[in-house]
């Protein structure tokens, strides 16, 4: 068989079966192109659909409104916590955050360790020392200053321990 179109064309002797064929095999692929692409649009509706959740542009706008509201209202609480904290860690240097204790007897003839030193500091090692002896006479209790870790007056063995133990928390 000889068409005039496909000899026109350059295929007069080209066989009708096998451009069948061809076009069978390209009507097939675009058949499974188009079932794929029906597929990726029914997930795609139903992913709108539950976006959407029976709402309008107008609804869908005041819920994003919302969120931005609750967004600002949470960035300026977190403004708040972190001025707090700052305060709170400016108020904590003054504490006494180290602790230094030691008891002792002060007298031979007395036992049970009823004496002791203790060291109160902050964070910059400012504080103090109280030092409380126990005699059979009374109990007898007197403070030294520290700043920065030393002492003006000078310290007993007791007191240097209680302030090695302190600062060495």
């Amino acid at each position: 068989m000889n068409y005039k179109l496909l000899n026109d064309m350059g295929f007069g002797n080209l066989d009708l079966t096998y451009l069948f064929i061809g076009a069978f095999a390209a009507i097939i692929v675009l058949l499974i192109i188009v079932i794929v692409l029906c597929i990726n649009l029914g997930r795609l509706s139903k992913r709108y659909k539950k976006f959407m959740g029976g709402k309008n542009a107008k609804s869908l706008e005041k819920d994003i409104m919302g969120l931005y509201e609750d967004n600002r209202l949470i960035k300026a609480s977190m403004e708040k916590n972190r001025k707090d904290i700052e305060n709170l860690y400016r108020k904590l240097e003054g504490t006494f955050q180290k602790i230094g204790i030691v008891k002792y007897d002060a007298f031979d003839q007395m036992g049970g360790q009823l004496s002791f030193s203790l060291a109160l500091l902050d964070e910059n090692d400012n504080g103090f020392i109280l030092n409380s002896v126990h005699s059979t006479e009374g109990c007898y209790s007197y403070t030294k200053e520290i700043k920065n870790g030393l002492c003006d007056i000078s310290l007993g063995d007791e007191e240097k321990k209680a302030l090695d133990l302190a600062m060495d928390l």
